[in-house]
C-alpha cells in the first residue's frame, strides 16, 4: 500500500472509528501493528515488553476516540507513543534494578529509526514524482532516458538497443530532458 493510499485509508478508518465503529479500530490495528513491531524491535529485544507497549499505545488511541482533534497523523503518533512508552518502561526498570548503573546496557540502536522512516517516505515521494514526470514523455524518450540514467548504458549501447543512429538518440534524449524540465516547473 502506498503512503498516499495508507493515509487515505487511515483517515476513513479514523472517521468510522470516531463514529463508534470498532471494526474500523481493528483494521487500524492491522494496518499499523507490523510497522510498530518493526520499529520497536530496533529499540528493544524484549518482545513481550514490546507487545505490551504496543497494546498500551492502541488502548490509548482507543480511549481518545471521542477527542477528534487529538490525533492528526496516526502513523507518527503511534511511533512517538511507542517510543515514549518504551522509554517509560526502560526508566521504570532501571530505577527498580539491582544492577549498578555502570552495568546497564545501552538499549537503543545506533540508527535513528524515525529518521530512516522519514527518509523512506521522502524517497517514495520522489519516486512517485519521477514516475509522474516520466508519463509526460513518449515511449521512446522514456526508453532512452531509462537506459541512460537508470541502467547507466552508454550512447553506443542505447543506439544498438533502440536501433537508432547516435544523433537521433542524442536528439531524443535532449527533447526528453526538455519535456521533463518543463513538466517539473
Amino acid at each position: 500500500m502506498t503512503n498516499y493510499n495508507l493515509r487515505e485509508r487511515t483517515r476513513e478508518l479514523i472517521t468510522a472509528f470516531c463514529a463508534g465503529n470498532d471494526h474500523a479500530f481493528a483494521e487500524l490495528y492491522d494496518l499499523y501493528i507490523q510497522m510498530l513491531f518493526n520499529y520497536g524491535s530496533k529499540l528493544t529485544q524484549d518482545q513481550e515488553l514490546l507487545k505490551d507497549c504496543i497494546h498500551d499505545v492502541f488502548i490509548k488511541v482507543y480511549n481518545k476516540r471521542n477527542d477528534k482533534n487529538a490525533i492528526n497523523n496516526l502513523g507518527s503518533y503511534l511511533i512517538i507513543s511507542l517510543k515514549n512508552r518504551l522509554l517509560d518502561e526502560f526508566r521504570r526498570k532501571s530505577f527498580t534494578s539491582e544492577d549498578a548503573a555502570e552495568n546497564y546496557e545501552y538499549r537503543f540502536a545506533t540508527n535513528d529509526v524515525e529518521h530512516d522512516y522519514l527518509n523512506l517516505e521522502h524517497t517514495e515521494l520522489q519516486t512517485a514524482k519521477v514516475a509522474h514526470l516520466m508519463r509526460n514523455l513518449t515511449r521512446r524518450q522514456r526508453q532512452a532516458i531509462t537506459l541512460y540514467y537508470l541502467e547507466q548504458r552508454k550512447y553506443d549501447e542505447i543506439c544498438d538497443i533502440m536501433q537508432m543512429n547516435y544523433h537521433s538518440v542524442r536528439n531524443l534524449m535532449h527533447r526528453g530532458m526538455l519535456k521533463l524540465r518543463e513538466a517539473a516547473m
